[in-house]
């Protein structure tokens, strides 16, 4: 019988007794492995003068100004950023001498991500997995669409026969949600789609592939991040649908924030309770908008970048707006839970401004609610997405 390599066979003392395994260190592959990598790494990077960012821990820096680096750790993989490129080829050798490394050179490809550089500016897109996506259901021959769901379509658990063998839809479903990564045109409805994982029906997997027709057309479809036309402002859309979910009547979250003209996070999710008014529910997304700003903050202090303290969220909800405003409206707000009212303590120390804005121009309802594909791509160009493989 062969042996993986660091695996030493030895007898045991008690006579009779079986073969035992002694492990000198950990195999590739086993569920604590990455676990005793990762500790190794951190605690040498933090040896080396790296801080450990408590915004995310897979995030390590170093240094200001010209010898400023950031090290971004996913299991086995590293992305290394820096100012002085002297810098990282000196701090490269170093980790090199402690760990065999392969250094691929300028990022282009990181976990399915295809990023495509300039001067200027950067795309980020996952045009070759969305590729291989099509080719699985052999949709590569289909007929693209224009809009990724049916607007008139409401998926519910009733009314449907059930598929024989769901593993398909799940692992379908599943592909898609890493696509949500970088493309927020899709996350609505990948949203939708993986409420019904556990009893998916026929409809709703006729609804996937419905949406593998979508990317049919826009296969390369990214985030185009502009250096030349950025401010280092932050500027989120909130927005919620009330009682979305025909299925547990919860309301539907979406929000989209921006550096500059930049979209740097989006999120469309159920509420965790059942909201007893639309006030409550725009409420409680006006304050799931300000946790992530105020993470997105700390973030930025990690990475040395220097934003403006005040942060803007425009939202359509007038009410929302006074209630978050104005602490002494009682009889609106006294069966909200208190976590909620966050979002108050934040427009009180003026570290965030609420901002109407009409619903034509609200780029948040892209995350909430079916739309048609003319509105639909009227918001996806205002989140700067486009299809640089597209011809022009």
């Amino acid at each position: 019988m062969s042996l993986p390599q660091g695996v030493n066979v030895s007898q045991s003392s008690c006579a009779g007794s079986p073969l035992v395994c002694k492990m000198h260190k950990s195999i590739y592959g086993l569920w604590k492995s990455c676990r005793k990598w990762y500790k190794k790494l951190s605690d040498a990077l933090i040896a080396d003068g790296f801080q450990q960012s408590q915004a995310d821990h897979t995030l390590f820096t170093r240094g200001k100004d010209n010898t400023f680096i950031a090290l971004l750790v996913y299991i086995d993989d590293i992305v290394l950023i820096g100012t002085n490129l002297n810098e990282l080829q000196c701090f490269q050798e170093s980790l090199h001498s402690q760990f065999k490394l392969k250094a691929l050179g300028t990022l282009k490809y990181f976990l399915g991500f295809e990023i495509a550089c300039s001067k200027s500016s950067l795309f980020l897109s996952q045009c070759k997995y969305t590729l291989q996506l099509l080719e699985d259901p052999r949709y590569l021959g289909s007929k693209p669409i224009k809009t990724p769901m049916d607007p008139r379509l409401k998926l519910n658990d009733q009314h449907c026969d059930l598929l024989s063998d769901p593993s398909h839809y799940r692992k379908l479903v599943g592909h898609l949600l890493y696509l949500t990564l970088s493309r927020p045109d899709i996350t609505y409805y990948v949203h939708t789609l993986s409420q019904f994982m556990a009893t998916p029906h026929t409809t709703h997997l006729q609804d996937a592939h419905h949406l593998l027709r979508y990317f049919k057309g826009r296969p390369g479809q990214g985030l185009l991040y502009s250096s030349s036309s950025s401010s280092l402002h932050l500027r989120g859309f909130s927005d919620s649908d009330w009682a979305s979910c025909s299925v547990t009547r919860r309301s539907t979250t979406g929000f989209c924030i921006f550096l500059g003209d930049c979209l740097v996070s989006w999120c469309t999710k159920k509420q965790p309770k059942i909201s007893k008014s639309s006030v409550e529910a725009e409420y409680r997304v006006l304050a799931s908008t300000a946790s992530e700003i105020t993470w997105i903050q700390y973030l930025f202090k990690d990475l040395q970048i220097l934003s403006s303290t005040l942060a803007f969220i425009y939202y359509g909800n007038q009410l929302a707006i006074h209630i978050a405003n104005n602490p002494t409206f009682h009889d609106r707000t006294k069966h909200i839970e208190l976590d909620c009212h966050f979002i108050r303590d934040k427009v009180k120390n003026y570290s965030i401004r609420l901002i109407p804005v009409s619903s034509r121009l609200q780029l948040a309802n892209a995350l909430t609610k079916e739309l048609s594909s003319t509105t639909l791509h009227f918001h996806i160009s205002k989140m700067a997405v486009h299809d640089i493989y597209s011809p022009s």
